[in-house]
């Protein structure tokens, strides 16, 4: 990969800050931040709640217009929502009217792909996640992991630079997030994307993550940012769930949970 291009794909927020107008008086949910995510990296947020978490990913999907700062994708200033930015959401968001393979294909319809080239990406993207024998169904007919995987391939049909994640997994059992968890780090590497993963699970921050962001209380600010290095990472090797009955992963879950901890108190 060229420098070039990681340069271009770079996101970097200078002195981001936002407040919001409320009854009561101004309300300041994330403090001047400063921060820089490189390219393909796999970058989660976690604090305690009303923390600016969400705020600081609504931001970067251009959802919210920030008080004061930039927010920049390589040389192009984040004004509102883009394809480069795709979202998944902790409740899915797909059209019920369409199939699960409309629904993939609904994006590069409206780009004007052809029908031929979008037929094959939809094939790819459903055998990428697992779902290449339910193209036809709707997406009431698919349980709530299936849905997600479907929301996931939707916002990959339209090629993002950059994926943006709400607690996609939060509402889910313990089984179908924990194949979920491992499903989307298989994802992740092949894609080669950048992913930016909102949690309230330091144990998933972990899982999921080659950085783990910690914010404070509100008003939010970044007060760890941490690399995770666990036990047998390497380039070509998706994480196992077994990583984290390890000693280095205890570690580093407890470190982050004590430090969301202190934030709270």
């Amino acid at each position: 990969m060229s420098t070039a291009v990681a340069q271009r794909d770079r996101v970097v927020l200078t002195e981001v800050a936002k407040t919001y107008d409320t009854a009561t008086g101004a309300t300041v949910a994330l403090s001047p931040t400063d921060l820089v995510i490189e390219l393909g990296e796999f970058v989660s947020i976690v604090g305690p709640s009303g923390c600016g978490k969400t705020t600081l990913l609504q931001l970067l999907g251009g959802f919210l217009a920030p008080t004061s700062g930039a927010l920049l994708v390589g040389e192009d200033r984040i004004d509102g929502p883009s394809p480069d930015r795709g979202v998944v959401f902790q409740a899915p968001t797909l059209y019920p009217w369409l199939s699960v393979r409309g629904n993939i294909e609904f994006g590069p319809r409206c780009r004007g792909v052809d029908k031929r080239t979008r037929r094959a990406e939809s094939d790819r993207l459903l055998d990428l996640v697992g779902l290449g024998d339910v193209g036809a169904k709707r997406p009431y007919e698919l349980s709530g992991g299936m849905q997600q995987r479907a929301q996931i391939a939707r916002v990959l049909a339209n090629d993002p630079r950059i994926i943006l994640m709400d607690e996609p997994f939060g509402a889910l059992d313990q089984l179908t997030r924990e194949r979920l968890q491992v499903e989307l780090l298989r994802l992740w590497r092949q894609a080669g994307k950048t992913v930016v993963f909102v949690t309230h699970s330091v144990e998933e921050a972990v899982f999921l993550s080659t950085r783990v962001l910690v914010m404070s209380a509100r008003p939010g600010r970044i007060i760890v940012d941490r690399r995770i290095d666990l036990p047998g990472d390497d380039a070509d090797r998706v994480r196992d769930l077994r990583v984290t009955a390890t000693p280095e992963f205890q570690a580093v879950k407890s470190e982050l949970a004590q430090a969301i901890y202190d934030a709270h108190r």
